[in-house]
């Protein structure tokens, strides 16, 4: 347990890669997995509750204010994806076949996550404030532009999307931190005071959602439906993928000179992808046979991005609970 400790792995690591392998092998199905929708949707809720009890008023402001981040972020998720993506696709389609690249393209025009995004961001002592404000923001016009740059790129037509998408953002996340903030005054002594209540409700969150993730792909039968080859070098470019909007992420906030909370945030909010998002929106842009393969690189990589994200996030914790303040 030490070792693992000095590289890195602590007892949350070990429940999120414990959460990985019952989501293979021992997936959530039929009343199991309505169940399990409906408590992850009141485990973020009651998370966004709390981040909305303890958040200063001011600080909203200031994190929906801030221009520069809130800028850099959103061009990174609708300018920069695409570019790379449109890379990857030329130098690795011929491997990949034109469905799985035309998933790899859809990947790219995706919002950012909002739950694990934020909880990510708090979790490594970011500005929660700004997160909430950069994946809101994100996906609320990911409704519209995302289907649009699907036109553009793919070259697949208009396609509608429906407002559930919106309608679960404005109930599941901005309404319970509205309330947050309304019962502020009698609750938020409690809640700064409790912290650990706010870190299991984190943690446990990130949990269930890489549990339904998992769940999800294993029950849908994603991995059995492209060949095993093709399978693994789908997941190395996936990986690049990650890879190359990370580094790009964290150069980029340390190249506008962004202070650390505001770099946790263009990290965590630019470099992700919503499988939430990407589920719905490619059943209503996709033929029902070519859904399950187009959204197989979106299930690679936001099940890589949930690993890496808790790895560093975690890391971030660490250094934080030392004493050692990153450089601003």
């Amino acid at each position: 347990m030490k070792f693992l400790k000095r590289i890195g792995i602590d007892t949350y690591m070990l429940l999120l890669l414990a959460t990985v392998c019952l989501g293979l092998l021992l997936p959530a199905q039929g009343i199991a997995a309505v169940g399990l929708k409906h408590v992850t949707f009141w485990a973020v809720a009651l998370l966004f509750f709390l981040y909305g009890a303890k958040l200063d008023p001011s600080s909203v402001r200031a994190g929906l204010l801030n221009w520069r981040l809130q800028g850099l972020s959103f061009a990174a998720t609708y300018v920069m994806f695409p570019l790379i993506g449109l890379a990857l696709a030329a130098v690795f389609g011929g491997a990949l076949g034109p469905t799985i690249t035309l998933g790899l393209l859809f990947l790219a025009v995706l919002p950012s996550t909002v739950q694990s995004s934020i909880a990510f961001t708090s979790i490594a002592g970011g500005n929660v404030p700004a997160a909430i404000c950069a994946a809101s923001l994100s996906n609320i016009v990911g409704v519209v532009l995302t289907p649009a740059l699907v036109a553009l790129l793919l070259h697949q037509g208009d396609g509608g999307v429906s407002f559930d998408a919106v309608l679960k953002i404005g109930t599941q996340i901005l309404l319970p931190f509205v309330l947050g903030q309304l019962v502020r005054r009698w609750v938020g002594a409690f809640v700064k005071k409790h912290k650990v209540l706010t870190m299991v409700v984190d943690r446990g969150s990130i949990l269930l959602i890489v549990y339904s993730a998992f769940s999800a792909g294993t029950v849908s039968g994603l991995w059995l439906q492209i060949p095993a080859a093709s399978l693994l070098i789908l997941g190395l470019v996936v990986l690049l993928f990650l890879a190359i909007t990370m580094l790009l992420m964290a150069g980029s906030g340390k190249l506008f000179g962004l202070p650390y909370p505001d770099r946790a945030v263009l990290f965590y909010c630019g470099s992700t992808k919503s499988l939430a998002s990407g589920l719905p929106i490619a059943t209503a842009l996709f033929a029902p046979d070519q859904v399950g393969a187009i959204v197989l690189p979106v299930m690679i990589y936001h099940m890589s991005q949930l690993l890496v994200c808790a790895f560093i996030s975690q890391r971030a914790a660490r250094r934080d609970q030392a004493g050692v303040v990153p450089a601003s």
